[in-house]
């Protein structure tokens, strides 16, 4: 019966205890094992992964997209037009002390313990993010 009451106090004090808190700060609530695709705050703001989110929302009609409070709501037109479309439920997620770099999260109730859930970035073509390097003057005159 003491161990009761002593489980009782600390509750009151300290609040209920939390599984994994650092990883549900990250996710935005939610657990490692039950996200589906995690996007960045730049991917949201660029309106990236809007392909990879339908297609998952389609298979997975029981989930969750999660956006980040902290981000700018202006940002999350599509994404939430995205989710009306599947009627998939949406939540704003808004914690000040919890830092995330997650813009948005489509997570389910259950595990799935999906290996990839970030989203892979195309790389850029190499010809086209390499700058021509403008030669100085003396450079231009003595060639090597």
């Amino acid at each position: 019966m003491k161990k009761d009451i002593d489980d009782l106090l600390q509750e009151g004090i300290y609040g209920a205890k939390e599984i994994n808190p650092s990883e549900r700060k990250l996710f935005l609530g939610s657990l490692r094992e039950r996200v589906l695709l995690a996007l960045t705050k730049g991917q949201v703001m660029k309106n990236k992964g809007l392909q990879q989110l339908d297609g998952l929302m389609k298979e997975h009609k029981d989930s969750t997209l999660l956006l980040n409070g902290n981000v700018s709501y202006r940002f999350f037109k599509q994404y939430r037009a995205l989710a009306s479309k599947n009627k998939i439920p949406y939540t704003s997620v808004k914690n000040k002390q919890a830092k995330s770099d997650f813009g948005a999260v489509l997570t389910l109730n259950y595990a799935i313990d999906k290996e990839d859930i970030e989203l892979n970035e195309e790389p850029v073509n190499s010809n086209e993010s390499k700058k021509k390097e403008k030669k100085s003057f003396f450079g231009s005159l003595f060639k090597r």
